[in-house]
């Protein structure tokens, strides 16, 4: 009786590991295109990326490069300070992009220009994304944003 019941205990187990084995290999498969990686333009100059790998690159909009074209084409230099990689861009650009600004694109990098297929700009004067700021650190490149007063000037001061 005891064999019968140890036996049934050990196919449980080993249907469970199967179905665990079974799923995440499936998770694995449906996530292959979803993982985007972020990487620095000193990175991407470094060791080119393959032409039909998505990845988001981000950095500073390099002063000067910043071009419109016809219709909704853009033409811009993406830089962190020790590289600098052409982007193209087709499509409106969000309201607080500019030069010398922080930036994250995902895309790919085809003939030595990065081909965004979306572009992120910073939220405020103070926000950075993590990686960009990240990435920039590590060039020495980056500044840190001027601190506020954190009480305005006209505000009433009260003391008890």
């Amino acid at each position: 009786m005891k064999s019968l019941k140890k036996k049934r205990r050990i196919q449980v187990i080993v249907l469970a590991f199967v179905a665990l084995a079974i799923s995440t290999g499936l998770i694995g498969y449906a996530m292959r295109d979803g993982i985007n990686f972020f990487r620095s333009p000193s990175e991407v100059a470094e060791a080119p990326p393959a032409p039909n790998e998505t990845f988001r690159i981000g950095g500073l909009v390099e002063s000067g490069t910043l071009v419109r074209g016809a219709g909704e084409t853009v033409r811009f230099s993406v830089t962190d300070g020790g590289a600098s990689i052409p982007v193209t861009y087709t499509g409106i650009l969000p309201d607080l992009f500019a030069e010398n600004q922080g930036m994250v694109g995902q895309g790919r990098y085809v003939n030595g220009t990065f081909e965004a297929t979306e572009i992120l700009a910073k939220h405020d004067e103070t926000y950075m994304p993590k990686e960009v700021t990240d990435a920039l650190r590590e060039q020495g490149v980056y500044r840190e944003p001027e601190a506020e007063d954190a009480t305005p000037a006209d505000a009433p001061v009260t003391t008890n």
